[in-house]
């Protein structure tokens, strides 16, 4: 992954934290905002789909970039590391976060899911004013304490997300993508897929196996293995590591956070296999990325420059 080109301007900085989406990674969030640029990239365990109202942004991702303008949306797979490192003074979007148990319920064609949790990007122009007043309302309801209307943001925006696929779309083509062909579940595969998912959100934390998630889904081991490994392109013990990641990486964060202890408050048992999974996901250590993030969090905004 080399992501050290990206352009940080004159901006606010993004300052993620324990509050934050990495902190809450079985969260379905929503947002309505003038989007911050990223100092580092980050990761998340949602599926993300961003909306552009006004203005552009420019995201680098493991092995492809893209830009969005007014009135274009995207959808990417949030576990792989990324990077927004340009949004235009003028720029406001909104979108979501959601994580995989709504994912495997949509209504999507097989190889776009299939496409999309193996790191392509679905890009779409096919918008209209509408969006922008739904997107806006949705945000509100979302944040509104009121469960009903909370609710009714989430089911519009399934929906609206399964409206993609009715219309012309585009996908990127990631270099280290695995092929699909005669790799495709079946689309009733994605309930099974799901009911993996609610389980390990619920237990993540907990010392689980792939024989606990099967049961959970009155499934056999090897074959949920095998399904989950299909249709999202992780095997099960990775997709259980990158929630403890992703709650690991806002705990450090946190002012006088220890790295034992946070390893330990991410699920992990013993402070070696967290260096080594955090390692691999973000080319550093928990120490040096506790360190960067910090340099970053205290440097006034002016001082990165294009």
């Amino acid at each position: 992954m080399d992501l050290a080109e990206s352009k940080v301007g004159t901006s606010a900085i993004y300052q993620p934290g324990a509050s934050s989406i990495e902190g809450s990674p079985t969260a379905l969030q929503m947002f309505h905002a003038h989007p911050l640029v990223m100092a580092m990239p980050h990761w998340h365990a949602q599926v993300e789909v961003n909306y552009v109202m006004r203005g552009t942004v420019h995201y680098r991702m493991s092995d492809h970039e893209f830009r969005l303008n007014a009135g274009e949306m995207c959808l990417f797979w949030g576990g792989q590391p990324h990077q927004m490192d340009e949004s235009s003074d003028d720029s406001l979007y909104a979108g979501a976060h959601l994580p995989l148990i709504y994912f495997f319920r949509l209504r999507l064609p097989i190889s776009v899911s299939s496409r999309l949790m193996k790191g392509e990007t679905l890009l779409t122009s096919a918008t209209d004013a509408a969006d922008n007043e739904n997107f806006a309302r949705w945000s509100r309801y979302s944040k509104s304490g009121d469960a009903a209307k909370a609710q009714h943001a989430v089911d519009e925006l399934l929906l609206r997300i399964e409206r993609i696929a009715l219309e012309p779309y585009s996908m990127t083509t990631s270099k280290t993508a695995v092929s699909l062909e005669g790799d495709q579940p079946h689309p009733n595969s994605s309930r099974s897929v799901a009911r993996m998912c609610d389980f390990i959100a619920a237990n993540f934390l907990q010392d689980i196996d792939s024989v606990d998630i099967a049961r959970a889904a009155d499934l056999h081991p090897k074959y949920a293995m095998n399904l989950f490994k299909r249709s999202t392109g992780m095997t099960l013990s990775k997709y259980v590591t990158l929630l403890r990641l992703s709650r690991a990486q806002a705990m450090l964060m946190s002012e006088g956070a220890n790295v034992l202890q946070v390893a330990m408050d991410s699920g992990f048992g013993s402070i070696s296999a967290f260096n080594k999974s955090f390692r691999h996901i973000a080319g550093m250590s928990p120490s040096d990325f506790r360190r960067d993030i910090r340099l970053v969090t205290t440097i006034p905004a002016g001082a990165f420059r294009n």
